[in-house]
């Protein structure tokens, strides 16, 4: 089966430059703009794991998440946070509201990978 992965982040650099490591590593990989963008994308596909930026317009990503929690479908899809933040009370944050892992930008691709790898086997 193969592995999709939904990529949310509003940089597009960011986007593409994820969207590249993951592809080369053999994933299916989407992507979505905001969290509003995101949640679109949830309705119509199933995804192995969500990566997601926390500051974005509309929906950012702790609301992202949330959102995605209170969806059965997607209780316990793995979600990872790929951020510039990097404050404990952040990251307790995202955890609370049901975030499984967290990235701090800029990120090695090769652990990005790695990480990827333990989430969806």
């Amino acid at each position: 089966m193969e592995k999709s992965i939904l990529i949310v982040d509003d940089s597009e650099t960011i986007r593409e430059t994820v969207s590249f490591t993951l592809e080369n590593a053999q994933y299916k990989v989407q992507k979505a703009v905001d969290g509003e963008d995101a949640l679109q994308l949830l309705d119509k596909h199933q995804y192995q794991l969500i990566i997601t930026d926390l500051h974005m317009p509309r929906l950012d990503g702790i609301g992202l998440i949330k959102a995605i929690r209170a969806r059965e479908a997607h209780q316990f899809t793995p979600i990872l946070f790929l951020t510039t933040e990097s404050q404990t009370s952040r990251k307790d944050e995202a955890r609370a509201a049901g975030a499984t892992g967290w990235i701090v930008k800029p990120f090695v691709p090769e652990k990005l990978v790695a990480v990827v790898q333990k989430l969806i086997r």
